[in-house]
């Protein structure tokens, strides 16, 4: 059984972050496997699952474009008595923020005209399909999340529209289920290129009981392309049961 999916996913403009350019956002030169993981499980995620990005094609000559945009500087607080948490607790309390007080205009450095195709396979962290329901076979389990996330795929199902880096970059998909009709990476992209450092993912340490996330650690890796093609390394870290 084929634990895999291959989708096209493709966009007018992105923003993948580079962490070292704080002040003016600056893009990765392509989809990083983090993001390339968030626009899967917006389409198709439960807590049983985790999806694990292999390889990465980049379809389109990569150009970048120069934007700036309206931002505020900070973010209403979630503690304290006029926090979020409190307005929860408490439906007379509205937290606010003065926009007004708080705007601010930032460039950034951003892709423009973007196309690609990811494949990526499922790992079972748990093997009940659903909560409180009995275990089944690691095969099977597999199996089932992966035609559910084909089901919502090939009718345009989301959980939330999925996107490039910031939600005002909306992704079109597109699930690829004949390897003959896959598309095939710009002609300007043939040859080796080395894309230097680049966001893998991010390793989360929780607490068992509470859930409460007690640290996260960034992990990166040598991104190659080779003919447009980036293939993306095993994951550093174990992925907790």
């Amino acid at each position: 059984m084929n634990f895999g999916i291959t989708l096209k996913i493709s966009g007018n403009y992105a923003l993948f972050s580079r962490p070292e350019m704080k002040v003016e956002r600056v893009s990765y030169d392509v989809i990083t496997p983090s993001a390339a993981r968030g626009v899967l499980e917006a389409i198709y995620w439960k807590p049983q699952i985790r999806w694990v990005i292999d390889e990465i094609t980049v379809l389109k000559p990569v150009r970048f474009t120069n934007i700036r945009r309206n931002e505020v500087a900070s973010k209403i607080s979630v503690k304290g008595a006029a926090g979020v948490n409190a307005a929860m607790k408490n439906p007379e309390i509205v937290p606010h923020m003065a926009v007004d007080e708080n705007r601010q205009q930032r460039a950034s450095m951003v892709l423009k005209d973007v196309a690609y195709v990811i494949r990526a396979h499922v790992v079972v962290l748990d093997q009940r399909l659903e909560k409180g329901s009995d275990p089944v076979a690691e095969n099977e389990a597999a199996g089932k999340h992966l035609e559910m996330f084909k089901r919502r795929a090939r009718s345009g199902q989301v959980f939330h529209q999925p996107y490039f880096g910031c939600r005002e970059f909306p992704v079109d998909f597109e699930l690829i289920e004949d390897e003959a009709a896959l598309p095939t990476p710009d002609s300007a992209l043939l040859g080796e290129k080395d894309l230097g450092y680049m966001l893998h993912d991010i390793e989360f340490s929780q607490d068992r009981a509470t859930k409460k996330v007690k640290s996260t650690t960034p992990h990166f890796f040598r991104a190659q392309m080779s003919d447009g093609v980036i293939r993306v390394p095993a994951l550093p870290f174990p992925l907790k049961r």
